[in-house]
C-alpha cells in the first residue's frame, strides 16, 4: 500500500486554499491534513498534524512564509518537512531567500495542477522542486545581480570552510548538481553509476548540512564553488 503524503496548505486567501485542496485530497496518495492562514499557524500544524509537506505563500500577514519557513528548517522535530514555497512571480528575490532558509523549491500559483501535484509528489521524495536547472538558473540570476550572501556576514565563508570537508569525488559532484544536471546526467558524465552519484549527493548533504539538491545549489554559489554566467 502506497503511503498518503499529509500536505498542509499556509495561504491567507482562503479560495485559493478551497482550490488547492479540492485538487490534492482528489489524488489517492496525498491528503490535505490542514489549512494555515498565515506562517504562525503554518508552523504549528506543520507539527501537530504531522505533515510531510507544506505549500507554503511566501507573502502572509504577520508571520510571513520565509519565516515560518526559516522556523521548521531550524527544527530538528520537523527535519523530515519538506516547504514548497508558492510565489505569484517566477523571479522573486524573496525565492532565494527561502531557498537559503530551507525551502526545497518554489512554485508558481499559476501553474498547472499537474505542476503542483507532481511537485508535491518530489518535494515529498526529497528531491529538490522542479528541475535543478530551473533553480541553478534563479539562483544564477539573482546573485549576478549583487545578490550573493558575501556581505559581512560570514556565509561565504562559513560555506567554503564545510567545503573542506567534502572529497574530491564529492565536489566534483556538488559542481555538477549545481549545473543543473540530474543523477544520470552525472553519472553518465563521470562514468559511474547513478546509484554512486546518489551516495555522493547524499554525503554532500550531510556533511553541508543541507536539506536537499536545492540547498546544495545555493551552497555552491554561495561558497564560491560555482560562480554564476552573466548573459
Amino acid at each position: 500500500m502506497t503511503a498518503v503524503i499529509r500536505v498542509l496548505l499556509a495561504d491567507d486567501q482562503a479560495l485559493l486554499r478551497s482550490a488547492f485542496k479540492i485538487l490534492v485530497d482528489s489524488e489517492p496518495d496525498m491528503q490535505v491534513v490542514g489549512e494555515a492562514s498565515d506562517g504562525a499557524e503554518a508552523v504549528a500544524l506543520a507539527r501537530s498534524e504531522r505533515a510531510d509537506v507544506v505549500l507554503m505563500d511566501i507573502r502572509m500577514p504577520g508571520t510571513d512564509g520565509l519565516a515560518a519557513t526559516r522556523t521548521i528548517s531550524a527544527d530538528p522535530d520537523l527535519a523530515g518537512v519538506r516547504v514548497v514555497m508558492l510565489t505569484t512571480f517566477e523571479v522573486d528575490e524573496y525565492v532565494v531567500q527561502s531557498l537559503r532558509a530551507g525551502a526545497s523549491g518554489f512554485l508558481g500559483k499559476g501553474s498547472e495542477p499537474d505542476e503542483l501535484l507532481g511537485a508535491i509528489r518530489v518535494a515529498a521524495a526529497g528531491e529538490a522542486l522542479l528541475s535543478p536547472a530551473a533553480t541553478k538558473g534563479l539562483i544564477a540570476k539573482f546573485l549576478a545581480q549583487g545578490g550573493s550572501s558575501d556581505d559581512g556576514d560570514g556565509t561565504r565563508g562559513a560555506h567554503a570552510e564545510r567545503l573542506r570537508a567534502l572529497t574530491g569525488r564529492e565536489r566534483e559532484v556538488l559542481v555538477q548538481v549545481a549545473g543543473g544536471l540530474s543523477n544520470d546526467e552525472i553519472a553518465e558524465r563521470l562514468t559511474v553509476s547513478p546509484l554512486t552519484v546518489k551516495t555522493h549527493v547524499n554525503r554532500a548533504m550531510a556533511k553541508l548540512g543541507a536539506r536537499d539538491r536545492a540547498q546544495l545549489v545555493v551552497i555552491a554559489y554561495e561558497s564560491g564553488l560555482v560562480r554564476p554566467r552573466v548573459d
